[in-house]
């Protein structure tokens, strides 16, 4: 499966932003899905991932309430809406998948990653 990411961009704080993963190749629903970020300096962390069906999702403790992921199998996409964005989510936005069980949240459990899209949150 090929991912491109797309959405990012500069906002103020407090603003929001909604980054599209699109997928392309093998059939989408086979996979898990996943949003990772990286900020400058720092290590890879998780943000959120979602089920192969959409029905299950998880996030990152500190981004619960903020950001939403979502995905539409049949147009072979994932979404993450980032609400109230902080300075200090600026990062690289990756999106992942994976094709095995169960959840997680390590990024070198995914096999599967498109280009970043930066978000630069300004305070």
């Amino acid at each position: 499966v090929q991912l491109q990411a797309s959405g990012g961009g500069l906002v103020q704080a407090g603003g929001s932003l909604r980054l599209t993963c699109a997928a392309s190749g093998r059939t989408f629903n086979s996979y898990r899905a996943g949003w990772f970020r990286q900020a400058p300096g720092k290590e890879r962390e998780f943000v959120a991932a979602i089920s192969r069906s959409g029905g299950i999702t998880y996030y990152a403790d500190s981004l619960k309430g903020r950001f939403t992921i979502s995905r539409d199998n049949g147009k072979n996409t994932v979404l993450l809406q980032m609400n109230n964005l902080k300075p200090e989510d600026t990062a690289v936005y990756y999106c992942s998948a994976r094709e095995s069980d169960p959840h997680s949240s390590k990024w070198d459990d995914y096999a599967y990653w498109g280009p970043g899209t930066l978000v630069t949150v300004s305070s």
